[in-house]
């Protein structure tokens, strides 16, 4: 994959980033932190070699540390609590929560990662295929 530039912000606005590098891999991660973390089924996380730049609103950002976890870092806005991007202390890569994206990353999930954890509601768990709608279905 080539060289990228990733532009992207959390909820409200406040936090804005640069990334420039190159994707190398895209996971649906269904660990337990990471639904602990998004509050949802799986965390869909970019993986970038590069560099991170803090636009704006570098103050109002936040990291949680798992104490007992070897990887896992919680990076958000204090503001709004969206999951923002982190470089990795183990490897250096740049971990993006997806969804923090203002832009197409260029490339599309590869796998579903710790599918022993996943939930059993999330994400082919349920029997049937869900009806699916253009907007909110109230």
């Amino acid at each position: 994959m080539e060289s990228r530039t990733l532009t992207g912000s959390c909820l409200c606005g406040g936090v804005r980033f640069t990334i420039r590098g190159t994707p190398t891999r895209f996971y649906h991660c269904h660990c337990t932190r990471c639904r602990k973390a998004t509050g949802t089924g799986h965390a869909s996380n970019l993986f970038v070699e590069g560099r991170l730049h803090w636009d704006s609103g570098e103050a109002l950002i936040r990291q949680f540390k798992v104490p007992e976890a070897e990887r896992f870092t919680n990076c958000f806005c204090s503001e709004c609590g969206a999951r923002l991007p982190r470089v990795s202390s183990q490897n250096g890569l740049i971990v993006v929560p997806a969804g923090s994206l203002d832009v197409d990353p260029g490339m599309a999930p590869e796998a579903r990662i710790f599918m022993g954890s996943r939930a059993g509601w999330s994400c082919g768990g349920q029997t049937g295929p869900l009806p699916e709608f253009g907007e909110y279905a109230g």
